[in-house]
């Protein structure tokens, strides 16, 4: 399998970039948002890759980071959603809002993906809730330290992700670790 690809940008034409790798090119599918972070034409590149062999294609899809690669393997496990369906919501939004929306179960903010309905959104949160792990998680959207602590020490004491992101939206902005788990604690006891 092939796991990463170093070499020289080559070409860039909407979702596939050409990467030379001492003379051979390769054909890599990327999500949008790795594609608008991708260096001009000419310049040394680096991705992270998935390989899909199937009946008619071999083909190659390429990630920025990691949880993003991780995210579109969670995805294609997923019966009914296919490579194409899983780079298209990894263009529509970022691993945080996915794995955020997943752990809020808000199918609207799936459905807003082109290709995504209904029924499919309700089937990602049903099959995903609990797959993206916390390095991937609400975890990667919280905005500072002492919200991150926060929202750690709220599922150290055995709050669902749900719960602890729900009681972290309602603190202000700016508070410290301490005074933060004991409102949330008080609003979660609510």
């Amino acid at each position: 399998m092939i796991g990463k690809l170093t070499g020289t940008l080559d070409s860039k034409n909407p979702p596939q970039v050409i990467i030379d790798c001492h003379g051979v090119g390769y054909e890599v599918q990327v999500p949008m948002s790795t594609f608008y972070n991708l260096p001009e034409a000419g310049t040394k590149v680096s991705l992270l890759t998935h390989f899909v062999v199937r009946e008619d294609a071999q083909i190659l899809y390429g990630f920025a980071a990691a949880p993003e690669r991780e995210a579109f393997r969670q995805l294609i496990k997923i019966s009914g959603v296919g490579p194409r369906t899983a780079l298209a919501i990894l263009s529509g939004m970022n691993v945080g809002e996915l794995a955020q929306a997943i752990t809020l179960q808000e199918a609207g903010r799936l459905i807003k993906v082109p290709g995504i309905g209904k029924k499919t959104a309700e089937r990602l949160l049903l099959e995903l809730k609990g797959r993206l792990g916390p390095d991937i998680g609400v975890v990667a959207s919280v905005a500072s330290d002492a919200q991150s602590d926060i929202l750690q020490a709220l599922l150290a004491l055995g709050y669902s992700e749900k719960e602890a992101a729900n009681a972290l939206k309602a603190l202000p902005q700016g508070v410290g670790v301490s005074d933060g788990i004991k409102q949330a604690l008080k609003s979660l006891a609510r």
